[in-house]
């Protein structure tokens, strides 16, 4: 198996974490369908989620994958008036992953991070691995400790 840049990361930062690989089905990009693939529950599968606000730029939200960010409660908590998400066409140049491989670990670049509170609700998540294919399961505190994420509300009630 080849170590993409979150892997490397984390064995430079000597953390713990499971792979899980699952095949790739490009119709169905889905975080519900890795959940599935990887016999995991939905409220441990994390998708990574890149915003924009219009006071402090470039944000990355970590929310679990059967749930939709809230973009008023994701911009309040962020210090913004407004937040969108970044088009599919800037994610690579930007984070250096492409959408449905997005990992909040190992960005070209360091970017504010917030993790649903959610997660508190589990000692290990997992979020994508940086490749399509490869989910890592990785301690909460170790996540939130390598992304420096801070942890808030920012779903959408159902």
């Amino acid at each position: 198996m080849n170590k993409t840049n979150a892997m490397r990361q984390l064995d430079a930062a000597k953390i713990p974490y499971e792979v899980f690989s699952y095949p790739v089905d490009e119709r169905d990009l889905s975080g519900t369908h890795i959940a599935d693939c990887i016999g995991l529950p939905y409220e441990r599968v994390f998708k990574t989620i890149v915003t924009k606000g219009d006071k402090t730029g470039y944000l990355v939200f970590c929310i679990p994958c059967h749930k939709e960010i809230d973009l008023k409660k994701a911009a309040a908590v962020t210090g913004n008036k407004k937040i969108e998400t970044v088009a599919v066409k800037e994610l690579l140049p930007l984070t250096g992953y492409i959408r449905g491989g997005c990992s909040p670990i190992g960005m070209k670049k360091r970017f504010p991070t917030y993790v649903d509170e959610s997660a508190r609700d589990h000692e290990s998540i997992t979020v994508s691995a940086g490749v399509r294919g490869m989910q890592l399961l990785v301690g909460l505190s170790d996540l939130l400790r390598m992304t420096s994420a801070k942890v808030a509300s920012v779903t959408a009630e159902r």
